[in-house]
């Protein structure tokens, strides 16, 4: 192996250390090992870097920041950090099944741009799946204008041919990346298998479902430069699709 990674792995984390330690352990199970993870710790004020200094793996970076400045922060300046050909993201309290980053090079190097891929969410049990939430085969930057085709836990782009790219302090700010990303790839795929669990919080299900509206036409005005009628066409389509899912299942 040589001492530049092959895949990059972002890891915000912010009094983490409850979990954790779960996270780190899905990636050090991966069957898939040239990868370096790189732990930005928000000024935790729990055992967080406790549990981190416990892991005994030169391929485990952790940075301390002196003071809490957000997640998007973090997760920058891990992306700053990457020498990866590739760049993936988990967050401290999510999961990776162990094949997921073996079965995404396999089609990074089958020239995706980006690769995504299943997963489920959960509460306390990882094996009791609450949903699962699943993305087409392949996908481009006009459908992810309608949906969110990835989960952030998911998703790994190819810094090679795309260049870095980092996320702004916002609501929706892993969706304004990957859009940005999205909007310069030429191909990408969904792995239709779980290949993450996501970790749901009591905050996550009651969140403010206005808000987070108000947070998607502003990435679609803002942050975007749509126009009227297709800001106003994408937040229909970005609504229903919201509203099947509460109260329909749909996926």
């Amino acid at each position: 192996m040589s001492d530049k990674e092959n895949i990059s792995i972002v890891m915000p984390a912010y009094n983490a250390g409850k979990f954790i330690r779960e996270s780190i352990n899905s990636v050090l199970a991966q069957t898939y090992d040239d990868w370096r993870l790189y732990i930005v710790d928000d000024a935790s004020t729990d055992e967080t870097a406790a549990i981190i200094k416990q892991i005994k793996d030169d391929r485990v970076e952790y940075t301390l920041l002196e003071y809490n400045a957000g997640v998007a922060n973090a997760r920058n300046i891990a992306i700053e950090k990457a020498q990866g050909n590739y760049i993936a993201f988990l967050d401290s309290d999510d999961l990776w099944e162990k094949d997921k980053l073996e079965r995404q090079v396999g089609l990074l190097e089958h020239g995706y741009d980006v690769v995504c891929g299943n997963y489920s969410t959960f509460l306390a049990d990882p094996n009791n799946a609450i949903s699962i939430r699943t993305s087409p085969i392949e996908f481009n930057y006009h459908d992810m204008l309608s949906c969110n085709r990835i989960g952030n836990l998911t998703g790994i782009y190819n810094r090679n041919s795309l260049g870095k790219f980092y996320q702004e302090h916002c609501g929706h700010e892993d969706y304004l990346m990957w859009l940005s990303v999205m909007k310069a790839a030429k191909r990408a795929a969904c792995v239709q298998d779980v290949i993450a669990r996501y970790r749901l919080s009591e905050n996550s299900l009651s969140a403010n479902k206005l808000v987070a509206a108000k947070w998607q036409w502003h990435i679609y005005r803002n942050k975007m430069l749509l126009s009227l009628p297709d800001s106003l066409y994408y937040w229909l389509r970005y609504a229903s699709i919201a509203l099947g899912r509460k109260f329909f299942n749909y996926n």
